[in-house]
């Protein structure tokens, strides 16, 4: 097991090294540098993560052809036609894994913020409401994970005020800055049920292109799902 955490911890390197070396490319190379958009939209950042995963599920006992993460990353859902995931794990008809990844770069936070909670939310609400109306999967209850990247920065340590015209918000929140508002999101995913794990890392913009990075959360570490993976893979690979 110890040889298997150090081999994750170098792999996990490598991907967010990958990371910020695909995002500076895509600023380089994009007609729209001056608004960061193409940062935001080129895609293709979080693959060093997608292939850990893979790398993960294929290690447990599933082989690589039943996994997806270039195509065929749709699944149906309950309150939308479909939603694209980002790595899928199907065999024998049967959904095992589906997996998100999200990143979010400064220096702006707050609308984005908005953006990823409701996204990530919104997907595991509609898909675990597809999966009760039978939309996916008669034997096992899928497995469901999250991985979060956030910059590591001044401004997204600093703490941020709220708005309570009527009503209080809750204590965890006030004085918390962003890094600490998606540690308790990422947390709180996975206490409410609607994954069954995540991992929370932060790096910043020059360490990051050496690999380096940090885990502010003992319960969000890679290692942590990485193991919730394995072991829920074990369990179903051979059926």
């Amino acid at each position: 097991m110890a040889n298997d955490t150090a081999e994750y911890r170098a792999q996990l390197m490598a991907a967010v090294s990958e990371f910020w070396k695909t995002r500076n490319n895509q600023l380089e190379n994009s007609l729209l540098e001056r608004s960061q958009r193409g940062a935001v939209t080129g895609g293709a950042q979080m693959n060093g993560f997608i292939k850990l995963i893979s790398n993960i599920v294929v290690k447990a006992g599933i082989a690589e052809s039943n996994i997806f993460y270039s195509k065929a990353l749709e699944l149906p859902g309950f309150f939308r036609p479909t939603k694209k995931w980002d790595l899928l794990v199907v065999k024998n008809g049967e959904l095992v894994i589906a997996l998100e990844t999200k990143s979010q770069v400064g220096p702006s936070f707050g609308n984005n913020f908005n953006n990823r909670t409701e996204e990530a939310m919104g997907s595991a609400l509609d898909l675990w409401t597809a999966f009760r109306e039978g939309a996916l999967n008669k034997n096992i209850r899928p497995f469901l994970g999250y991985l979060f990247l956030l910059e590591d920065c001044k401004q997204c340590h600093t703490p941020v005020r709220v708005e309570e015209p009527h009503f209080k918000v809750l204590r965890e929140f006030v004085g918390s800055s962003y890094a600490k508002r998606y540690e308790l999101f990422c947390r709180k995913l996975v206490r409410e049920k609607h994954y069954d794990a995540a991992a929370f890392i932060m790096s910043s913009k020059d360490k990051g292109l050496d690999g380096l990075y940090s885990e502010p959360a003992d319960d969000l570490k890679f290692d942590i799902l990485a193991r919730a993976i394995e072991a829920f893979v074990a369990a179903h690979a051979k059926n």
